[in-house]
C-alpha cells in the first residue's frame, strides 16, 4: 500500500517571511454571526511557506507559474540526506554524487532531487531565514549539467549570498525550484518516490505556494 507524506509547511496569520517580503495575513472577512457563513481573507506573497519558483522570478520574459506544465510538477524524485550539514555549511556536488545514479530515471526533464537538511525544524522561528546550509554556485552548475528537472529543499532559499547566480543558473536551465519543504525525515531514502508540488494558477506571476506531498511506493 502507498503512503502519502505531507511535505508542506503550515500557513497561518503572521507566519514569518523573508525580511523584504510582504507579511502574511489570514483573517476572518465574515462569520456565521455576521453574514451567515464563514469566509477568510488571505494576503500573502507568491513565495510564502512551501512554494515554487518559476523562471519569471528572475527573468523579465521568463516562464510564468501558470505556464509551467503540470507534468513537471509531478515527478519521480529522490531524497538526498544532508542532515549531517551544520548551519552555514556549503552543499557541494560531492554531497550529491551518491544520488547521481537516480538522475535520468525520470521523464525527459530529469528526476527531482529533494535536499533534506532538517532546517525546516527551525520554522516558524525567524532564525529559519538565516544561517542555513546552502547550495553553492558549483552545485547549481552541477544540477544544470545533470539536467535535473526539479530541485526541492527544506531551506527558505537555495543560497542567502549568491542567491542571484544560483536562481538564474537553475531557473534558466528549466529547473523548477521548490523551497520551504517540511517533514522530509518521513521520506524513504535510497529509492525513488513520486513527488507532487502543484502551484496555484496565478496568471503571469513569478511563483506560488504549493501543497507538496510525496507518495512512497
Amino acid at each position: 500500500m502507498s503512503t502519502i507524506i505531507d511535505l508542506t509547511a503550515p500557513m497561518f496569520d503572521g507566519a514569518p517571511t523573508m525580511p523584504m517580503d510582504p507579511k502574511m495575513s489570514l483573517t476572518w472577512h465574515c462569520s456565521l454571526d455576521t453574514l451567515g457563513y464563514n469566509l477568510s481573507r488571505l494576503t500573502t506573497s507568491t513565495h510564502q511557506g512551501t512554494h515554487m519558483d518559476a523562471a519569471k522570478h528572475f527573468y523579465k520574459d521568463g516562464e510564468c507559474i501558470d505556464e509551467v506544465s503540470l507534468d513537471r510538477c509531478i515527478v519521480r524524485a529522490v531524497k538526498a540526506d544532508l542532515t549531517g550539514k551544520k548551519p552555514g555549511d556549503p552543499i557541494e556536488p560531492a554531497d550529491l554524487e551518491p544520488y547521481e545514479k537516480f538522475i535520468g530515471q525520470g521523464p525527459a526533464r530529469g528526476t527531482g532531487i529533494l535536499l533534506h537538511t532538517g532546517w525546516d525544524k527551525k520554522f516558524p522561528d525567524q532564525s529559519f531565514f538565516s544561517g542555513f546550509p546552502y547550495v553553492t554556485k558549483g552545485l547549481a552548475d552541477w544540477f544544470t549539467e545533470k539536467k535535473a528537472g526539479l530541485v526541492g529543499m527544506d531551506m527558505p532559499t537555495p543560497n542567502g549570498t549568491d542567491w542571484k547566480y544560483v536562481h538564474i543558473k537553475m531557473l534558466g536551465a528549466g529547473i523548477l525550484i521548490v523551497e520551504g519543504l517540511a517533514n522530509m525525515e518521513r521520506l524513504p531514502w535510497d529509492t525513488l518516490f513520486t513527488f507532487y508540488s502543484l502551484p496555484l494558477k496565478l496568471q503571469g506571476r513569478d511563483g506560488s505556494p504549493v501543497r507538496a506531498i510525496a507518495i512512497a511506493d
